[in-house]
C-alpha cells in the first residue's frame, strides 16, 4: 500500500533482518485521506474480485458510514467516513478473521469492538 505509514514501520523489520534476527511486517495495510468535507481511514485489503459483500454501517447519504468489504463473513478491509475514533476496532476486525454475522456488522448500535470478543 502506497502510504508513508510504510516507510515509517518498515525500516525497523529491515534493520532487524539484516542483523540476523527473525522479523516479520505485519501490520494490517491502512492509510487516510481528507478530500475537502470528508475524511476516510482505510484497513485491511479488499483484492478486486476477492470479496463477495460490501456492507455499510451508518448513514450512506449523510456522509458518515463505514464501509466493510466481506468475503464468506469475514472481514477483509473497513473504510470509515467521517466517523472516527475505529480505526483500531476496524484493524481488530480484520486481523481476527472471523465470521461476522452481516446484521450485527451493520448496526451502528452494536460496538465494533464487541465484534472480536465473541
Amino acid at each position: 500500500m502506497e502510504h508513508w505509514a510504510n516507510a515509517l514501520h518498515q525500516p525497523d523489520v529491515a534493520a532487524q533482518t539484516m542483523l540476523g534476527k527473525r522479523a516479520c511486517y505485519d501490520r494490517v495495510p491502512h492509510f487516510f485521506t481528507d478530500q475537502y468535507d470528508l475524511g476516510m481511514e482505510y484497513a485491511g485489503y479488499a483484492e478486486p474480485g476477492a470479496y463477495d459483500d460490501v456492507v455499510v454501517r451508518g448513514d450512506l447519504a449523510g456522509r458518515e458510514f463505514i464501509a466493510f468489504w466481506t468475503a464468506d463473513g469475514r472481514v477483509l478491509a473497513g473504510m470509515n467516513v467521517n466517523v472516527w475514533d475505529v480505526d483500531d476496532a476496524i484493524q481488530q476486525l480484520v486481523r481476527a478473521g472471523s465470521t461476522v454475522d452481516r446484521g450485527v456488522l451493520a448496526d451502528p448500535d452494536v460496538p465494533l469492538d464487541q465484534l472480536t470478543t465473541g
